[in-house]
């Protein structure tokens, strides 16, 4: 922002009253007079003027007089401008009559004076500018970048010798609050338990009204959950379950919002696996992979680890295996049979996995009973 620009801003106020109480009996005149002001190097600077009357032409001189070799610029409104002898091309007159001067160099401090005509009427005034020059811009430093959400505070100091400084955070200007603290002299500024939108830090100083200045911009490096973990699987899952039939391809995908990246680490029925991607991809179900799986993720600078759990089973229709463990049954009322199509499973260790007899037999009555092979009777009698 310019300090020089043309507002009615405290510091422009002040000049104002300077210039009122230095141009009173030219006031009371009706003479026009120019506000003197400040110049910055490097910024614009306007010398304006007050108490003008209608113009028909204004002139602008660099000295205190306004002979015609030291003419900067004329203006005629609406918009016609004629350079003169002392014009560098950084000069302009506005619809004001104001002397617009971008950028300001040091050795354009010195006396102005613009003369105005005015219907018969000339007008002169003469002002004063003093251009000064900034210092450097401050300098930031903090004692970490790198830090975990809710756990770690970060300190960081102004260094400059101007008082009035605002600290900035994501380029936002801040103050002091229940999780901010701002030093007396204000140079300090530290942010106790950080969050993950704590991204940069900045600290801004005035040395000149309107005029700022900023320090470099430090970026926080903060590291934060999980804060949850979801299993998403194709089929998708109902309270936790997946049906899906053996020989189908089942997907599942763990997700979760975390900074940095995570660890993944894979459980299957208590087992750990060698696996240690966010997605886990059976492209044919086989019995063995059937069961509970759990995904683990970790991030390995919070130190948070969080889990979730799914399982994976085959329609209720489709729950035949092998014959070695199970047995083909129907229901009739209440009395499980054999039949020869697949039906209910009855989950019985069969006594012989090799033995194309069946494990229940059925009499004449309906009574059903279990087939034991001779050995396996004779180990019954011995206990």
């Amino acid at each position: 922002m310019d300090l020089s620009r043309p507002r009615r801003s405290l510091w422009r106020r002040l000049f104002l009253v300077a210039s009122l109480l230095a141009c009173g009996i030219c006031q009371a005149s009706g003479q026009i007079f120019i506000t003197q002001t400040l110049g910055i190097k490097g910024y614009r600077t306007v010398l304006a003027l007050d108490n003008i009357p209608e113009v028909q032409e204004y002139s602008w001189y660099r000295g205190a007089n306004d002979s015609v070799g030291n003419m900067i610029i004329s203006y005629k409104p609406p918009n016609a401008q004629q350079p003169g002898p002392m014009y560098t091309g950084r000069e302009r007159v506005n619809r004001e009559g104001s002397l617009l001067i971008r950028p300001t160099a040091l050795n354009d401090t010195g006396n102005y004076t613009v003369r105005v005509v005015a219907g018969n009427e000339t007008q002169r005034a003469t002002g004063w500018l003093e251009v000064l020059e900034l210092g450097s811009n401050p300098g930031i430093s903090v004692n970490a970048r790198a830090l975990v959400e809710n756990m770690d505070s970060v300190a960081a100091d102004c260094h400059t010798n101007v008082t009035n400084i605002t600290w900035y955070v994501n380029d936002v200007p801040t103050s002091s609050s229940d999780r901010t603290t701002i030093s007396l002299d204000r140079k300090t500024f530290v942010i106790h338990r950080v969050s993950r939108y704590d991204r940069t830090l900045q600290c801004v100083i005035e040395s000149f009204p309107e005029i700022f200045q900023r320090s470099e911009r430090i970026s926080l490096t903060v590291a934060y959950g999980p804060d949850y973990v979801l299993l998403r699987s194709n089929p998708d899952d109902f309270n936790g379950i997946v049906t899906a039939e053996i020989g189908s391809q089942v997907e599942m995908e763990c997700i979760c919002y975390s900074f940095p990246d995570l660890k993944y680490h894979w459980i299957h029925n208590s087992s750990l696996l060698n696996f240690s991607d966010a997605k886990m991809n059976l492209s044919s179900l086989a019995w063995e992979q059937m069961g509970r799986y759990r995904c683990i993720v970790e991030n390995p600078v919070t130190e948070l680890i969080m889990y979730t759990d799914v399982r994976i089973q085959a329609p209720r229709e489709d729950l035949t295996c092998c014959p070695q463990r199970f047995l083909h049954l129907r229901i009739h009322g209440d009395v499980p049979h054999h039949a020869d199509s697949a039906g209910w499973c009855l989950p019985l260790w069969s006594p012989d996995p090799c033995s194309d007899q069946p494990l229940l037999n059925q009499d004449k009555s309906g009574s059903m009973s279990v087939h034991l092979r001779p050995e396996d009777k004779t180990r019954r009698a011995s206990r």
